[in-house]
């Protein structure tokens, strides 16, 4: 952030995260310790660390560790489930998630189909961002469950898409 930058209270904590180590702080509580952290205490991927978190823009950042907690939650689902993603605040619904991207430096969009089918896409503001994470019962149970979260790693790491390779 810039010395003359105004910023809100997240906006400032965020930044002096980013740089105040080469690995970022994470930590989590649960009631249940066994169902507790494996994320937030596991060693990032080698995808997420090519590049140093200052040298990432907050919307990368953000599309890294969702793509890191879809990936989690879904590890964590039944063959019968899939994830979804609701809405905080306002009727929208929920959003079958087929895709997360980002545009620098502060978009993130989720693209997926809403309850009806239809194409859906969610384009938020790093500063807005909220994500409810569901478990829903899969569309075609005849064929294997969908797991986003670990097709997009696949991506990630690979270079199928984005920016891998940086």
């Amino acid at each position: 952030m810039k010395k003359d930058e105004i910023s809100t209270t997240a906006e400032f904590a965020e930044a002096a995260a980013l740089t105040a180590a080469a690995e970022p702080r994470a930590k989590a509580v649960h009631a249940d310790p066994a169902q507790c952290g494996t994320l937030e205490s596991a060693p990032l991927p080698k995808a997420a660390t090519r590049r140093s978190v200052e040298e990432k823009s907050p919307a990368e950042w953000a599309y890294e560790r969702l793509i890191l907690y879809i990936q989690n939650f879904e590890a964590q689902l039944d063959a019968s489930e899939e994830v979804a993603m609701g809405f905080t605040g306002g009727q929208a619904g929920v959003l079958s998630i087929e895709g997360v991207g980002f545009f620098d430096p502060d978009l993130v969009t989720f693209y997926g189909r809403d309850e009806d089918g239809l194409r859906t896409q969610l384009i938020q503001h790093v500063t807005q961002l909220n994500v409810i994470l569901r478990a829903v019962p899969r569309e075609t149970p005849a064929e294997p469950p969908r797991r986003i979260g670990f097709q997009m790693m696949q991506q990630w790491a690979g270079g199928d898409s984005g920016d891998a390779s940086a």
